[in-house]
Formats: C-alpha cells, sequence, structure tokens
C-alpha cells in the first residue's frame, strides 16, 4: 500500500472525528520536512545529508457536559503506517482512529479552555494546490556554497553549518479550512580562527535557496575582523558605549517580540505591565524606530510566513483554537512607542475594552525607522567605545523587567577615534531590550541579518546598527 497523501491524510482525520464524536471541532496539521544539511570543521567537510520528516497533529475541541469546551492535542511524529504506508489499510486506519481517541480524552481531561473560541470560518475557497505532494530539496542547492568552501579551506581556518529545508503544511478544520503552503528557508553559519593569535569570528547569512549567499564576500568580512584581533586589549567591565550590528540588535529584538504577550501584561506579569493595564501607547524613545512582523515586508521574496495560523500548541500569545485564523502585519512598536501586544482571538475579545485586538506572533521580524549610516559610519563616528559583535547564551533573569544575562563571544573590540583598534576580552552582559530601545542614541539603516543566537528557531530579521552610550558589561568572561 503506498502511503496516502497528505491532503487525504487531513480528509481521514477529519472524517474519523466526525463519526467518533461528531459534536467536536477539529483541526488536522500536516508538515513534511525535506531537509538538506552541509557541515565543515578544521577546513574539511565532516557531515553532509538529506532527510524528510512528516508529522500530524490532531486537534480536538470537545464540548464538556459541566459547560465550555476542552481541548485536547495529540502530535504523530512519522507514524509508519500514516507516513510511509504498509500493507493493512485496516491497521493504518486504527492507528489514526486511536490518536483521534486520544486526543478526545485529553480534551475531555483537560477541563473548560479559557482560549475556547469557535474555528475561524475559511477566508476564501480551498487552496488549489491542496493537493499536491510536499516540496524537496537536496544536498544540490550547496552546489556553489561548497565549491566557494573549497576554494577557501586552504587559505582559512574554518568551522560552520549550513542548512536547507523546504516545509510543506497542509491545514484542514472541521469549520472548512483548507490551506497548503511551502516554506523553502535555510542559513549559513561560519566561523574562521587565527590559530597565531586565538582570535575567532562569526558571521552568517539567511537564504531561500542559497543563490544570494556570496561566500567570499563573507569570508573577506570575517579575515577583516580576524585582523583587528593581531592587537589585543585587557578592558574592565562597566557601562560602555557600544555600538550593536544588525545581528546582535536582531537576538534582543525577536526576545522583545517573543515577550509581547497581551494576558501577561493585562495580570501584570511582564515588562509591558502597567498600573491598571498595559504599556500600550508609552513612548519608549524619541527615536522612530518601528518594530513590525509583516507577511508582506519587502526583502523577504517568497520567504515563510504563515498565510493562516496553524498551531498545536496554546498559550499566552497563540491558541489552537485559532487554527486557520488569517495573519496580517502587526507594528509591536511604531515610531517608538509601544503599539500592539499579542492576543489570541478569546483574549483579544476578553480585553476589547483595552483596544486589543488579534495578533498572532511574528515570523519574521523587521526594525525599521533608523537614518541610512552603515555599520561603518556608526564605527567612524564613535570617539571610544566597544563593539559587541556577537551574543550568546542568552537568558531571561528577570520577566518583569525582561532583563537578559549572556556573554560576548567571537569578537568584541574597541574603537577609538573612529576606527577599531584592538580585540578586547569578552563579557558577561546584563540588559533589557526594552531599556536598549529606551537608551538607544542611534540607529541606522535596516539591513538583512542572521541572529546568533536564537538562529535555530527565528531566521527571518532585518535590523539597524544601534549605538547604545551605556551599555551594562557587567563582569569579564573567561568564554572563547
Amino acid at each position: 500500500m503506498t502511503a496516502p497523501s497528505p491532503a487525504a491524510l487531513v480528509e481521514r482525520a477529519l472524517d474519523t472525528v466526525a463519526r467518533i464524536r461528531p459534536d467536536a471541532g477539529a483541526a488536522v496539521l500536516v508538515r513534511e520536512t525535506s531537509e538538506a544539511v552541509l557541515r565543515w570543521a578544521n577546513s574539511t567537510m565532516t557531515t553532509n545529508g538529506a532527510t524528510t520528516d512528516r508529522t500530524v497533529g490532531l486537534v480536538l475541541l470537545v464540548p464538556l457536559p459541566a459547560g465550555g469546551t476542552g481541548a485536547g492535542v495529540v502530535r504523530l511524529s512519522a507514524p509508519d503506517r500514516l507516513v510511509h504506508g504498509g500493507d493493512d489499510r485496516a491497521a493504518a486506519d486504527a492507528e489514526l482512529e486511536h490518536g483521534v481517541r486520544a486526543a478526545v480524552l485529553a480534551a475531555e481531561r483537560s477541563g473548560p479552555a479559557r482560549d475556547a473560541a469557535e474555528l475561524p470560518p475559511p477566508t476564501g475557497p480551498a487552496d488549489a494546490d491542496f493537493g499536491e505532494p510536499a516540496g524537496e530539496t537536496s544536498a544540490g542547492v550547496f552546489r556553489g556554497l561548497a565549491e566557494a568552501l573549497g576554494d577557501s579551506f586552504g587559505r582559512d581556518l574554518s568551522a560552520g553549518f549550513a542548512d536547507h529545508h523546504v516545509r510543506t503544511t497542509w491545514l484542514g478544520t472541521s469549520a472548512g479550512v483548507r490551506r497548503r503552503w511551502v516554506s523553502p528557508g535555510g542559513a549559513v553559519e561560519v566561523n574562521l580562527k587565527d590559530p597565531t593569535t586565538g582570535s575567532s569570528v562569526w558571521g552568517g547569512q539567511s537564504s531561500r535557496d542559497f543563490t544570494d549567499v556570496d561566500l567570499p564576500d563573507l569570508l573577506a568580512g570575517l579575515r577583516g575582523r580576524l585582523a583587528w584581533g593581531r592587537r589585543k586589549v585587557a578592558i574592565e567591565p562597566g557601562r560602555h558605549e557600544t555600538v550593536l550590528p544588525p545581528s546582535a540588535v536582531a537576538d534582543f529584538m525577536i526576545y522583545l517580540a517573543w515577550s509581547m504577550g497581551g494576558r501577561p501584561a493585562q495580570e501584570g506579569r511582564s515588562a509591558l505591565s502597567h498600573a491598571g493595564g498595559t504599556r500600550v501607547g508609552e513612548q519608549l524613545t524619541p527615536l522612530p524606530l518601528t518594530l513590525t512582523g509583516d507577511p508582506d515586508a519587502p526583502g523577504f521574496p517568497g520567504l515563510a510566513y504563515e498565510p493562516v495560523l496553524a498551531t498545536t500548541s496554546s498559550g499566552d500569545e497563540m491558541s489552537v483554537f485559532d487554527n486557520g485564523a488569517g495573519t496580517r502585519r502587526v507594528d509591536w512598536l511604531r515610531e517608538g512607542r509601544v503599539n500592539e501586544l499579542a492576543y489570541p482571538r478569546a483574549a483579544a475579545a476578553e480585553f476589547a475594552d483595552d483596544g486589543a485586538r488579534f495578533a498572532p506572533p511574528s515570523e519574521n521580524l523587521l526594525l525599521t525607522g533608523g537614518s541610512d549610516a552603515t555599520l561603518e559610519d556608526m564605527i567612524a563616528s564613535t570617539r571610544r567605545g566597544l563593539l559587541l559583535t556577537c551574543l550568546w547564551y542568552m537568558r531571561e533573569v528577570d520577566p518583569e523587567t525582561m532583563l537578559l544575562t549572556g556573554l560576548s563571544r567571537d569578537g568584541v573590540y574597541l574603537v577609538e577615534d573612529g576606527e577599531v583598534t584592538a580585540e578586547v576580552n569578552n563579557f558577561r552582559f546584563n540588559e533589557s531590550p526594552l531599556d536598549l530601545v529606551r537608551r538607544a542614541t542611534a540607529a541606522g539603516a535596516t539591513e538583512r541579518t542572521l541572529p546568533r543566537e536564537w538562529k535555530d528557531w527565528f531566521t527571518l530579521a532585518a535590523m539597524p546598527p544601534l549605538r547604545i552610550p551605556d551599555f551594562n558589561m557587567s563582569s569579564v568572561s573567561q568564554a572563547s
């Protein structure tokens, strides 16, 4: 027996729900990911390969005898009979039925959900390609990258990793939603090391298909930073004027976007809380900075952004009851002011008197409103300060202030009279993304960038460099 197509699997699952529990709402989410990876170390290829993975998510929304609706979720990760086929159709159907019954039981035991709502109706007809197979990738996507790496191995001591994936999603709901979309994407990251000085540097780039990756140009920039490490200077911890390049800014702003939950702010549990409400409307900075998640953002051609919400998890920012709801542009900050918070539909209705509306989490993030100054321009205008290129091992210390701690890595540099003059020691830092926005004195030109810390979860970012007059380097770190 051949494996059922994802579209057929969605329909079989919804039919099974209708037979077992006809009064329940249901969302079936099938994701198939084709992935190719390339890894190298000590200027030698070490690992490459390609994999395909399919997961099936069953979301059951079940009316409870005592009132309210319970939500139950079962995730089937590459179930053999449902994905790869087998010689027994009855056994495959039994496996699917077992998953549905388990989701019903989980819903019945969960109690009334606070985020309960009717599943959203379709925003249009079923996608014409709903029945099409999954997109695919292969190691061939790295052909140009591999050739450039081979040319560099005789010159650089390098290590790195490249990933490319094509993720295809099918979403079907009992409300009639039938959507399919393909999300290609990936990233390359490179470390160069100077064995003489011990200095190391990191750089990376996200990409739709690697045709826009200019590895020789990326390597040339990293070699220039390695040259800065030939002179080393010890700097004491404290508050230093610091220039943050777009990658480091992205790591802070992504965490800010992840912390924009409306309910925690309403309930006094977050840094966006204010006496009797939230900080929406508060002016953080005179700089006209706007932090946006935008499905139609320029500079992200063809890159992943789900046209509707598709999730098997509920939390303060999203809900399984919202499967099929259309996504939209959200300005989390607008011209320096807190503008919106993230609300599922039920929470948006609950706090409607405060101006709340449905705002799903962002899959890309752009910070705009700065000048046309490049990072090099901002360095040139620095009399004395630090250039902090990479952030690492970031963790939250205090959710009420959004205070984060982390380490610098792969290059902190001293800037004197507009020039980088030396590499300095690494630091532990303690900073809040909100406070950085408040205290920033200059922002440059926005450009596509790859975050260092959060790249495994978030790669679609465009940020400017920022100048912080008093970045808190709390202690010297021995990390290297």
